[in-house]
């Protein structure tokens, strides 16, 4: 039996296209590595957008503004002990220098790679001597309410250069300072000393 034209025009329609079938294996084929690295890129994007700001704000802050250290050794004690952890803060410096008894955080790379923590008792073009358990600056006797005992030894009298300061630790009989390694350069000083924050029975601030 022969079939008619209206049969062939039907069966004609109901095969499928060439591109037709080469349609679906192709969407099936690419879609799902298409779908991959879109949502990988979208991932990137986004840790792009939150996580490195927050790097760069973290390490701003540590360059400029402020950073936690810890006390290392007794030559601040009774006021600050070993491994008591503090915020120094880096911006008062940048608008002054530093003041008679700030509590600063000095860097000497020669005397190894940790900070130190001392006192500033004289300043520039100041003159310095420990005579009688006493301090003197520019002959008068310097009050310091900050000590429990009286300071060891003599010292001086020496004249402070320009650009630099004269620090001690409070605990004057165990300090290595600035009777042993001499005034320490203002571009030396790291910060000052702010906010005690562990151990909880020390948080404030250090005076």
């Amino acid at each position: 039996m022969q079939d008619t034209p209206q049969n062939t025009r039907q069966e004609r329609t109901q095969e499928p296209s060439p591109d037709e079938t080469l349609e679906i294996p192709l969407q099936e084929s690419s879609g799902r590595p298409r779908t991959v690295l879109r949502a990988a890129w979208l991932w990137l994007v986004e840790l792009g957008e939150t996580v490195l700001p927050a790097i760069v704000i973290a390490v701003l802050i540590n360059l400029f503004l402020a950073q936690a250290t810890r006390v290392y050794g007794s030559s601040m004690e009774p006021n600050l002990h070993t491994d008591q952890r503090l915020v120094v803060e880096k911006v008062s410096y940048h608008l002054h220098t530093p003041h008679r008894g700030d509590v600063v955080v000095i860097r000497m790379p020669e005397r190894g790679p940790e900070l130190l923590i001392k006192r500033v008792i004289a300043l520039s073009g100041e003159t310095i001597e420990v005579r009688g358990g006493e301090v003197y600056i520019d002959g008068e006797a310097l009050e310091e309410p900050y000590l429990t005992r009286t300071t060891t030894g003599s010292y001086g009298p020496t004249t402070v250069p320009e650009g630099y300061v004269f620090v001690m630790g409070d605990n004057r009989g165990a300090s290595n300072d600035s009777r042993i390694f001499g005034p320490v350069l203002l571009d030396r000083v790291v910060g000052r000393a702010w906010v005690s924050y562990w151990p909880i029975e020390t948080v404030g601030l250090v005076e």
